[in-house]
């Protein structure tokens, strides 16, 4: 009995005006800028959202996107395209600099808000979360994720991880603020609902009109910037500051810095700027 082997269909090739064409359209929605070299990102991401649609080329793809009665294809696109990677206690010196310098300072203050600015689908914002939790009564500390991309803040605000993420989580916070999953997800763990309640995630574009959310001791905004160029890089500091209490802390990531961008806020550590008071 013989049988036809399947063919598997070669990938579609993304041509350098449809790179052009994309690379616009993200800068426009989003600010985040793709440099020569992000053709392979740009295919791995979108490859299938290009299938599903029956399409032979991306820009037959591409015109779809920002067209009425394709929203949620626009959204997923820009979605698949802004997300990055993200783990529990990334760049662990930072969460020392909360516990050891900035907790201390507002130990007598009725309540603490920390903003994590791009949340992701949670991490970052939980780990705050729990360091918070840790120095802090269970009612007076409120964490605050914000993302442009909805499918990420759906899974932040379940709340729901592999088992794998929790690597990085020290083993006394794992015991105390996680749960494991039994039966069909017992390869994963839940956030307690004691931290649950106290982190809320809402959309929000860094480049676009924030929403009101309030002032903040401390906001982070991690690896992000390296995504933008530097006036999209000085208006969003301008905005940052003016949600940043005067003598609060501004978090970027290691591999970023304000240098050049002319901001009011004073480097006090690695990474970490204070607004002054």
């Amino acid at each position: 009995m013989s049988s036809t082997p399947i063919r598997a269909t070669a990938p579609v090739q993304l041509q350098k005006n449809e790179f052009e064409w994309i690379s616009r359209f993200l800068y426009e929605r989003t600010g985040i800028a793709l440099n020569d070299g992000k053709q392979a990102l740009v295919m791995g991401r979108l490859d299938k959202r290009l299938r599903s649609r029956g399409l032979n080329s991306y820009g037959d793809y591409f015109a779809l996107l920002g067209r009425p009665g394709y929203d949620d294809e626009t959204t997923a696109a820009i979605d698949l395209l802004t997300t990055n990677e993200t783990y529990f206690f990334r760049e662990p010196k930072h969460f020392e600099f909360l516990e050891k310098v900035v907790f201390p300072k507002y130990a007598k203050q009725r309540q603490i808000r920390i903003w994590s600015a791009a949340s992701s689908s949670g991490e970052e914002a939980y780990t705050i979360a729990m360091t918070l939790a840790d120095s802090f009564a269970s009612d007076n500390w409120e964490v605050i994720g914000t993302d442009i991309s909805t499918r990420v803040l759906e899974k932040a605000s379940r709340g729901l991880y592999p088992m794998l993420a929790a690597e990085k989580i020290p083993r006394a916070m794992l015991k105390k603020y996680c749960l494991k999953g039994l039966e069909e997800f017992e390869d994963f763990f839940l956030m307690d609902a004691v931290i649950r309640k106290r982190v809320h995630f809402s959309t929000a574009n860094l480049i676009e009109q924030l929403p009101d959310l309030g002032l903040f001791e401390v906001i982070f905004l991690r690896n992000v910037m390296i995504y933008f160029d530097r006036d999209t890089k000085k208006k969003l500091v301008q905005k940052i500051v003016e949600k940043l209490k005067p003598g609060g802390y501004f978090i970027i990531s290691h591999s970023e810095t304000l240098n050049g961008l002319d901001s009011p806020l004073e480097l006090v550590a690695p990474s970490v700027y204070q607004k002054a008071s």
